[in-house]
């Protein structure tokens, strides 16, 4: 199992921040929170699943073909391999836990097919 995650990493993207809660073998809890009209990059990763749990603003997430809505103590389960993005419609900031669970949880296992900030791959 590789963990390039530690607890207290962190770091602001043009959506929004993400933090570290806690790290440890096969697993990562995050902390991110997307700013009002932001959207994250319609992607997917080859060596993670995430499970998302919304607890403040609304989400609009894309998961494989579907579009879902989900509010705060709602949450969805993306497996490996499948496309996916969240975006935030609403005034206030959204934030979400993510937990990443998988053998090698890394940044570099992001596969970009869509980006508003030009970051495709």
């Amino acid at each position: 199992m590789a963990n390039a995650y530690n607890r207290g990493d962190k770091d602001t993207r043009p959506w929004g921040t993400w933090e570290v809660l806690d790290a440890g073998d096969g697993f990562c809890v995050k902390r991110i929170c997307v700013t009002p009209g932001s959207i994250l990059s319609l992607q997917s990763h080859h060596h993670r699943a995430e499970h998302w749990i919304i607890v403040k603003g609304e989400a609009l997430v894309t998961l494989g073909e579907d579009k879902l809505v989900k509010k705060a103590n709602e949450s969805v389960y993306i497996p490996a391999e499948t496309k996916h993005r969240i975006q935030n419609n609403g005034k206030e900031n959204m934030e979400f836990i993510e937990v990443q669970t998988g053998a090698i949880l890394d940044e570099n296992d992001i596969v970009r097919y869509e980006d508003s900030y030009g970051r495709v791959s």
